[in-house]
């Protein structure tokens, strides 16, 4: 059941588990002064507590345009249950993995659930539960609060940094320096991952640039480096497919990182994005196998 609250009521001490987005927080902003808050936020009331679990963008949005009661509900009868609640229910509100981990640690090492409990009262699998601790563990405290702040997209760790780490060692202090050094500053993943690349492994004067926070000297380096590469060592129908691929790689992250946000909810985009989903999907076994291949010819001829 929904009510309205004071906001002034709300215990917001989870807040430092969820993810920060300015631009949509920006977006959200403008719809609430036109249309008011039409999502209840959700939490657990203790004793006289209501502990706020959901709804912080609204949240702040509501302070900054001086909303003073807010729709609220209830989703558990105690802390613990009201996480799982909010966890269970996360495909249909984009807790992202991260969010997941943070709040997974918070039922494990406050309120004592073990992997097994945790997995059953979601309806999971161990290894789901243990994926989500294991990435939180290998995470320093200063990744977790440049990712949860919108300082460093969680994409770029999980996809780019992460593999990264693992296929060359690389030590946490370095991550953390890199990590430092590159966030809040609006980069696309794209040049976050090429970054990492001259950070790594690019020798040491783009290593000292990047950490002293040269980005833009950096990345025009790198990126006049990939140029005349491929101008010295490809064709031009080659150049095309390098091209090609990239923009392939490029959509395919940002189609990952957008199809979760919780503005696309019109009718018009709803049938939109069917067919057109419809139609990648009936092209993506041919595509798969494609790449497949592809990676698989240009391996072998890299180790020749």
């Amino acid at each position: 059941m929904t009510e309205t609250v004071e906001i002034n009521q709300l215990d917001t001490r989870y807040e430092r588990y969820r993810l920060v987005s300015p631009a949509a927080e920006k977006v959200l902003l403008c719809s609430i002064r036109t249309y008011g808050i039409r999502d209840p936020l959700q939490g657990v009331d203790i004793e006289d507590r209501r502990i706020l679990l959901d709804g912080f963008k609204r949240y702040r949005c509501a302070q900054s345009l001086h909303i003073h009661s807010v729709p609220y509900r209830v989703i558990g009868g105690d802390e613990a249950t009201g996480i799982l609640a909010l966890i269970r229910n996360s495909n249909a509100q984009s807790l992202t993995i991260i969010e997941q981990a943070q709040l997974i640690s918070e039922l494990r090492d406050v309120h004592k659930l073990s992997n097994a409990d945790i997995a059953a009262q979601l309806e999971r699998s161990p290894s789901w539960v243990s994926m989500r601790v294991g990435l939180l563990h290998e995470m320093s405290d200063t990744v977790v609060e440049k990712i949860l702040k919108g300082e460093f997209p969680a994409y770029a760790y999980m996809y780019t940094l992460r593999q990264f780490i693992r296929m060359n060692g690389v030590s946490g202090k370095d991550v953390d320096k890199f990590v430092n050094a590159v966030s809040g500053k609006h980069l696309s993943i794209r040049d976050i991952e090429l970054l990492a690349y001259g950070y790594f492994k690019g020798g040491q004067t783009i290593h000292q640039q990047i950490e002293q926070g040269n980005i833009s000297w950096s990345l025009n380096q790198l990126k006049d480096g990939e140029r005349t590469m491929r101008q010295d060592d490809c064709s031009e129908a080659e150049q095309g497919m390098i091209r090609d691929l990239e923009l392939i790689q490029k959509y395919m992250q940002r189609t990952i990182c957008k199809s979760k946000d919780t503005r696309l909810t019109s009718a018009s985009y709803q049938v939109q994005a069917n067919l057109l989903a419809g139609g990648i999907l009936r092209q993506m076994d041919v595509f798969t196998q494609t790449v497949k291949e592809l990676y698989a010819t240009t391996g072998h001829k890299n180790r020749d």
